[in-house]
């Protein structure tokens, strides 16, 4: 059996370092938020909804499904579903992006976000009170100031009175189909 010295001194068989190393593979391949974050350009060729399009990478064929990091938009059945995912195509469609990708979510997503002309698309949609920011675990949304003056100046689902989360949607009505 071959040896090796670590550099703190110990050692540890060629067999022990290849079955580390391929336990570490697996867990990496398991967990879909241990990838490392991967940034692409690409061009928008359909909107899903207000919080999900679908990019082609610069030089592929195929197309990523994206749902965009710290907002989440109203369901495209629920009150201004339509109006999101309207202005979403409007803004990006048919345009080139560039994507910073940070795992998946339940639906094997890719979680990412999304710059159109150097501009925060997420950011953009929330301004234009078309989506809310995401909090998590009780801490304020990363665009819950953009939120707020988006609700103060009454603008998009905030100019009506009664906006429900798509999260409290969901729970009521379930998923649109």
């Amino acid at each position: 059996m071959r040896w090796r010295r670590t550099s703190r001194g110990s050692t540890i068989s060629a067999d022990l370092r290849r079955r580390l190393s391929a336990l570490l593979l697996l867990v990496a391949a398991a967990c879909p938020f241990a990838a490392a974050a991967e940034t692409f350009r690409g061009i928008v060729t359909h909107v899903t909804d207000g919080d999900t399009l679908w990019v082609r990478p610069n030089g592929q064929r195929e197309t990523v499904e994206i749902r965009l990091l710290d907002i989440d938009a109203p369901e495209g059945c629920q009150a201004f579903g339509p109006q999101a995912k309207k202005a979403l195509a409007a803004r990006v469609l048919k345009q080139p992006v560039v994507v910073r990708t940070r795992g998946r979510d339940d639906y094997q997503r890719t979680l990412a976000q999304v710059r159109h002309r150097n501009e925060d698309i997420g950011a953009w949609l929330v301004s234009e009170g078309h989506a809310w920011s995401t909090n998590y675990k009780g801490k304020p949304g990363r665009y819950e100031r953009l939120e707020d003056r988006a609700r103060r100046k009454g603008i998009g689902l905030w100019a009506g009175p009664h906006a429900v989360e798509p999260r409290s949607f969901r729970r009521s009505h379930g998923r649109c189909l």
